[in-house]
């Protein structure tokens, strides 16, 4: 009878986890840029990328790529890599219910969106950031000057809220998919097939829970950088429905679920690869 693997601890598992993640983002950087635009500017698909390729070049879809790192290195790591010994440390094992693995994506999604936040907001600012005759740091400067350290957590609320949506269905549905996908096709868990059908089931209802709280983080992150008081989460989800609508809270959703579902795939092959390769048990 063949050994078992041990477990990665939660160091371990978040160090992988945050270098498949910052692997990841280098593809999918461009797709969040229009997403984000998109989300800003109302335009479609086609419009947006069309004018940013024309009056920015084709760096402009890589804007803020050194802040999406610092935002995986210290938020992915903790919602990915920590899921598994939070999983576990919950007991929520292979036949637990589902509210369990739920719970744990939940909980390391929450804690890595507030030790994120700040690469979040000066990510979102760098990608709609159109004029470069005004830099980044002239922007971050006059932020903090009008609102302190307070200002690179702002939209944290709609980040929490959106991180444990997103990271409860990426991880809860991932975890339940590959059981389901090894029952009824007889491949194993540690499949490639297996991680790769669950990934992708898991990016597309993602996309689904998550749209309405990633709009709203957008709209927050990306106020003027010189106001002293800026919109709270109840505040820009009112403004945002009343003026465009509750449709409008999944604007985007075709190149968020284009994001999403590659972006979930090559985290989750990423890290089942590094758990394998370090000799360690895969999720």
């Amino acid at each position: 009878m063949s050994e078992q693997p041990q477990k990665a601890n939660l160091i371990q598992s978040m160090a992988l986890g945050g270098t498949s993640a910052v692997f990841a983002v280098n593809f999918t950087h461009p797709i969040e840029t229009v997403k984000t635009r998109m989300q800003v500017s109302g335009l479609g698909i086609s419009p947006t990328v069309t004018s940013t390729y024309a009056n920015e070049g084709v760096g402009a879809f890589y804007k803020g790529l050194p802040f999406a790192w610092g935002r995986e290195i210290f938020y992915t790591s903790i919602k990915l890599g920590a899921y598994a010994p939070v999983r576990d440390w919950l007991g929520a094992g292979k036949d637990a219910p589902f509210y369990m693995k739920f719970l744990a994506g939940a909980i390391t999604g929450g804690v890595g969106s507030v030790v994120g936040n700040p690469f979040d907001v000066l990510k979102t600012l760098a990608q709609t950031n159109k004029d470069a005759a005004v830099p980044l740091s002239t922007m971050v400067s006059k932020m903090h000057a009008a609102q302190g350290i307070g200002g690179f957590y702002r939209g944290v609320e709609a980040n929490i809220l959106r991180a444990c949506v997103l990271n409860a269905t990426k991880m809860g549905v991932y975890d339940l998919t590959k059981g389901i996908v090894a029952d009824k096709s007889g491949w194993d868990r540690k499949d490639i097939r297996t991680s790769f059908c669950s990934s992708f089931v898991a990016g597309f209802f993602m996309t689904c829970t998550v749209s309405p709280f990633d709009r709203i983080r957008t709209n927050l992150m990306n106020q003027p950088t010189d106001k002293k008081i800026y919109d709270g989460l109840v505040d820009c989800a009112v403004k945002t429905v009343k003026r465009d609508g509750v449709a409008s809270l999944w604007r985007g959703f075709i190149p968020i679920w284009a994001r999403f579902a590659p972006q979930a795939t090559l985290q989750l092959l990423g890290l089942e690869y590094l758990y394998k390769t370090c000799g360690f048990a895969t999720i």
